[in-house]
């Protein structure tokens, strides 16, 4: 796979070998492993996947932090060929995730394909093909290149002077350090997203005392994580139509639910309820209005706990809502003065949503780059491919749908989507990219369909909304998403061959 790819894999009329084109999909997550599943279901063998890190998994593999959980329903979270009949409870926690997801890569003939440690750093098209260059210098020629490295994979720390003056350990959630005990010390949490939500349920028995630092509070929605009996996992194994009958129940629950952050305030009032009557078991009038957001429920990504309103009453549990002044070899210090001491500083403080593919260097047709297409908002068509960029894709990529679906549903209906663009190619040998004129006007479309959704209008501020205070997602749901993408419109495409070059 390493090397220039040339026209001398082709046929003399433009076509591919018997190994179909040369891919390269970049990362080894959900979505890139799901690209390498179906690319061998087509028949297609000469491809790569490229992962920056020693395993595969993205999220999965990275957050490995107590208490790390999915919020959507488990037997959702999974591909929709490859349902599990082994979840323990309703909402799967991280590291049987990451099982699923490598027995499924596993099972599918994908691990040969991933090659570890190879972070790209540039992909070129050269007016025929693309050359991937890696961080290490090594470069893999392709036909077609697929972006998959996910969303959320980037943590994003907060700029607090004297952060590297903390005596103790300290590190973000997202690299949590496996071989440092949290047990009976006195942790520094500071955020209160969804990973600060799960550390502090998960943990709070088990220090001495923990400190989480709030800027702003969190709705959050009381779950049941029932636990699935072994007699049920047993009849999901043996009858495996129960474990499909699941899936489309929990589907359709999970499509309502997150329909909710485009509908109106009416329509939302059931789901509302249940998080103002979670709040109502908050007994310290003065911690409940520390807890209570002044926005719309759904406004920010909504929080699932079924044990965090009883964990964040102990009474070695502080929640401090002023400022963070710095970071000191004791602690931190808030700007009243107070030094709040701990042996162990943990930032759960999100990540860079909207780095997309970059830090990446992309050079498409006529030298145009990635950075002059994106200067002020990212530019793309239908999420999955960029102008100027023939025969590049993406799974998950900008305006992808954020809060209204799974992610695996997403990914899955955009890859359909995908494949018939690659049904072409492979036949008629051609280079195919979206005009930028219908990508704009598709971009333009969805700014304004999701200014109308709570995450534009239910006064807050989240990583959900871009640069200009607009949600950079897609207001729509996973049956709308799988409508509007059932088919190419390929008047918004250019096609063109493949231009002959020299074999090598």
């Amino acid at each position: 796979m390493h090397g220039k790819a040339t026209q001398a894999q082709q046929g003399s009329d433009g076509r591919f070998g018997e190994k179909g084109p040369r891919v390269v999909i970049i990362g080894a997550g959900v979505s890139g492993i799901l690209a390498g599943i179906k690319l061998r279901e087509r028949g297609w063998r000469d491809f790569v996947i490229l992962e920056k890190a020693e395993t595969l998994g993205g999220t999965w593999r990275d957050n490995v932090y107590p208490g790390v959980a999915c919020d959507v329903p488990a037997h959702v979270y999974v591909y929709s060929f490859a349902p599990n009949p082994a979840w323990k409870t309703r909402y799967a926690k991280g590291p049987e995730i990451w099982r699923y997801y490598r027995d499924v890569a596993k099972r599918n003939g994908v691990l040969d394909h991933i090659e570890y440690g190879k972070d790209v750093a540039h992909a070129q098209f050269d007016g025929a093909r693309w050359t991937v260059t890696t961080a290490d210098g090594s470069s893999y020629g392709a036909d077609i290149v697929i972006g998959a490295p996910g969303r959320l994979r980037d943590p994003k720390l907060p700029d607090i002077p004297g952060m590297d003056s903390f005596a103790g350990p300290s590190f973000h959630t997202a690299r949590w350090d496996t071989s440092v005990s949290h047990k009976g010390k006195r942790v520094c949490l500071i955020g209160a997203g969804s990973s600060g939500v799960q550390v502090l349920a998960a943990i709070a028995g088990e220090v001495d005392h923990i400190t989480q630092f709030q800027r702003t509070p969190q709705w959050v929605m009381p779950v049941v994580d029932e636990h699935i009996p072994w007699w049920k996992r047993l009849r999901f194994r043996l009858f495996p139509q129960t474990v499909r009958d699941t899936y489309r129940k929990m589907l359709d629950f999970s499509n309502e639910r997150g329909a909710l952050a485009f509908e109106s305030k009416e329509d939302r009032a059931e789901r509302d309820q249940m998080c103002f009557d979670g709040l109502k078991r908050i007994r310290d009038p003065e911690l409940r209005t520390k807890l209570t957001p002044d926005y719309d429920v759904g406004c920010k990504r909504l929080v699932m706990s079924e044990t965090w309103f009883e964990e964040v009453q102990r009474p070695n549990v502080s929640i401090v809502t002023e400022g963070i002044e710095c970071i000191e070899p004791d602690g931190v210090r808030t700007v009243d003065g107070v030094l709040h001491e701990c042996d162990l500083l943990v930032y759960a403080t999100g990540f860079d949503a909207h780095a997309y593919i970059r830090p990446m260097k992309l050079t498409g047709e006529d030298g145009v780059t990635l950075d002059e297409l994106w200067a002020e908002l990212p530019l793309t068509y239908r999420s999955v491919s960029i102008p100027h960029m023939p025969n590049f894709f993406m799974l998950n990529g900008p305006s992808s749908p954020g809060g209204s679906a799974s992610i695996v549903g997403i990914v899955e209906t955009q890859w359909d989507y995908i494949s018939q663009l690659l049904d072409r190619i492979e036949a008629e040998g051609v280079l195919i990219v979206p005009r930028e004129d219908r990508a704009r006007e598709w971009l333009a479309t969805v700014r304004e369909r999701a200014g109308n959704s709570v995450w534009a209008t239910g006064g807050c501020q989240s990583w959900y909304l871009d640069k200009t205070g607009t949600p950079a997602y897609d207001a729509v749901s996973l049956p709308q998403l799988q409508e509007s993408l059932a088919a190419p419109i390929m008047e918004d495409f250019e096609v063109r061959p493949i231009p002959v070059t020299a074999a090598a």
